[in-house]
């Protein structure tokens, strides 16, 4: 596969077009119909998750959410190959991912609304917490490579990073450092096209970003992000690659953010409706959807009433999150030292002072 689709020649891995329709049948993947169907259904739960998420943001009612919005097969098809055991070492926009290594939308509002609490994962296992310093993500999941490479333990890790995370020096380190040490990781990157408002076309002058892998020796392959099925398969050859002991692998995930960078942005400043509706033809969702219904494997879904009961269960959890105990001002400085140092304790009290001084002035 990695042979037949070397980036060097700019070559995409695609299974199925836009219409849902298989056009490379040589490496589609053997998924059985209900894991499919179970795709479908939680690609659909996540982009109900993310736009309820949105919409809590622009109420006032949790700090900046960074869209998922048309990035969910990427996720969803790295969740489908790994292991319970195996790590991930997500950047911030993974909420697919987060929640299918078992984070619940609880934790993840209660992260965006300030609680570090959120980022415990309580009952997921293996993952690091939410990584916003562009790209340093990477360099964790190296060492936690290395590691499992030392103990021999039968893991994969999986790093995650955006378009705009591959000009920074840390993803040029960990690709380096994991190519010379042969560790077990899966550098995935979600190219949505934009590092904010920055559009790819002035971050690189590469053909693709596959391509970066090359002059490290690490075998790379440039997919077509909102294909499941292309997504499926180049993780899973990936995984089993890595996982034989044979070193790194580099994939690009070509995709598209279909909604802003964060709530903080605005995407027409930057873009062009032209170029939203021709990307929008590449919906991940629409064409998992196509497939099923040319498959006839869709007659029994019933996708208002699936999102219907998906609201309810996402906003239940927003409701717990909302009326979680409020945060303790001195967990902002409790966890940094084993004993807090003076300085740190001194700007604790200058801060409750400011509270206090707040508070009188109401």
């Amino acid at each position: 596969m990695f042979k037949e689709f070397d980036p060097i020649n700019n070559k995409i891995f695609r299974i199925i077009n836009n219409k849902g329709a298989v056009i490379n049948e040589k490496w589609k993947p053997k998924i059985d119909d209900a894991k499919l169907i179970k795709a479908y259904k939680d690609m659909l739960y996540v982009r109900t998750a993310d736009q309820m998420a949105v919409s809590f943001q622009r109420q006032g009612r949790m700090f900046t959410y960074p869209p998922n919005y048309g990035q969910e097969a990427i996720s969803q098809a790295l969740s489908m190959v790994w292991r319970k055991d195996d790590w991930l070492v997500p950047a911030f926009r993974e909420l697919g991912a987060w929640l299918a290594k078992g984070a619940t939308m609880k934790e993840v509002f209660l992260y965006f609304m300030g609680y570090e609490d959120g980022t415990v994962f309580k009952n997921a296992q293996n993952i690091l917490p939410i990584s916003v310093p562009i790209a340093s993500q990477l360099i964790h999941a190296v060492g936690l490579g290395y590691a499992m490479k030392y103990k021999k333990e039968d893991k994969v890790v999986y790093g995650i990073i955006g378009d705009g995370g591959t000009s920074h020096g840390d993803f040029h380190e960990a690709l380096n450092f994991a190519a010379v040490w042969e560790v077990p990781v899966v550098f995935i990157i979600q190219n949505n096209q934009y590092a904010i408002s920055l559009p790819l076309k002035k971050q690189t002058k590469s053909i693709n970003l596959a391509v970066k892998g090359v002059a490290y020796n690490i075998p790379s392959i440039y997919v077509d992000g909102n294909d499941l099925f292309a997504m499926y398969a180049a993780i899973q050859f990936a995984t089993d690659h890595s996982r034989a002991g044979k070193g790194p692998v580099l994939i690009e995930a070509l995709t598209y953010r279909k909604g802003a960078h964060t709530t903080s942005d605005d995407p027409t400043k930057y873009r062009t409706k032209a170029e939203e509706e021709e990307w929008f033809k590449t919906d991940p969702i629409d064409r998992l959807k196509s497939y099923l219904k040319i498959k006839k494997l869709s007659k029994d879904i019933n996708e208002e009433k699936l999102i219907e009961q998906y609201k309810k269960e996402v906003d239940r959890q927003f409701t717990e999150a909302e009326n979680y105990p409020k945060y303790k001002l001195e967990d902002v400085f409790n966890y940094l030292y084993t004993d807090m140092p003076d300085d740190l304790r001194n700007q604790m009290v200058e801060h409750e002072n400011f509270l206090k001084w707040k508070e009188v002035r109401k």
